[in-house]
């Protein structure tokens, strides 16, 4: 059981973008239908996408770095008492990166141009399709002596836009307002979705009650069968004893 919940970024970007947690997922799955916007200067003749920075907190005047463009997405596990676990990235480079694979079922760790058969990989360009949506494989990097395993699978639609376009087409960040281009709808979440110490009432009902019902129906039942000896015990002398003093 987790708390999901994904972040995002461009590489060279300081500023980071997360989604809502879906919590208490039981099977891994989360759902979140939610917008990350990263405006950002491109140089198409060089592929990449120009940053300004200062070099240092004092530094009055910024300098330009030149980077690829590499949207990273990160699956977390939302904890509230410990830090958050990682459980998974998929990076890629959106100049040139793996084709999206249409059906869940399909993704592999073959899908990444680096995996380990050496296996030729399609790839393709968001600055060319303009639009992709499909399957990447979501992973955690192996060390020299362990390979790169498979964490997941992320379904995400990517497009591209320009300034004027962007303008033209505004659309807030999550599912904030204006909420269009495409309009999103709430992600589509089980009843057991909830951050337990908000909602009594429900942890009671679907943490409780669901997985420790029977438990519950058993110590009534046994305090029942409890209570109806100890009665018994209770009365039966008095009784006993005036059956004895009638009969005499």
């Amino acid at each position: 059981m987790s708390d999901i919940y994904i972040k995002g970024w461009l590489k060279g970007q300081d500023k980071k973008q997360k989604t809502d947690v879906h919590y208490r997922s039981l099977n891994g799955e989360g759902n979140f239908n939610w917008r990350f916007i990263f405006p950002f200067k491109y140089l198409p003749a060089e592929e990449v996408m120009v940053i300004k920075k200062k070099e240092h907190f004092f530094s009055l005047d910024k300098h330009e770095e030149k980077h690829p463009v590499t949207f990273v997405a990160q699956i977390w596990d939302n904890d509230i008492f410990t830090p958050d676990d990682f459980l998974g990235l998929v990076e890629l480079n959106l100049n040139f990166m793996p084709k999206a694979n249409k059906f869940a079922k399909s993704v592999s760790l073959d899908d990444l141009p680096d995996n380990e058969k050496g296996k030729p990989v399609p790839m393709v360009s968001l600055f060319d399709q303009k639009n992709v949506k499909g399957w990447w494989p979501m992973y955690e990097e192996g060390g020299p002596d362990t390979p790169r395993e498979m964490t997941g699978k992320c379904e995400m639609e990517l497009e591209i836009l320009s300034k004027e376009d962007s303008e033209a087409k505004p659309a807030g960040k999550g599912q904030e307002e204006p909420n269009e281009n495409p309009h999103l709808d709430p992600p589509n979440r089980p009843a057991t979705s909830f951050l337990w110490f908000t909602s009594p009432w429900k942890s009671l009902r679907y943490i409780i009650w669901n997985n420790y019902k029977w438990y519950i129906i058993g110590g009534l039942v046994l305090l029942l069968i409890i209570a109806m000896i100890g009665l018994f015990i209770y009365s039966a002398p008095g009784a006993l004893s005036e059956k004895l003093i009638s009969s005499l």
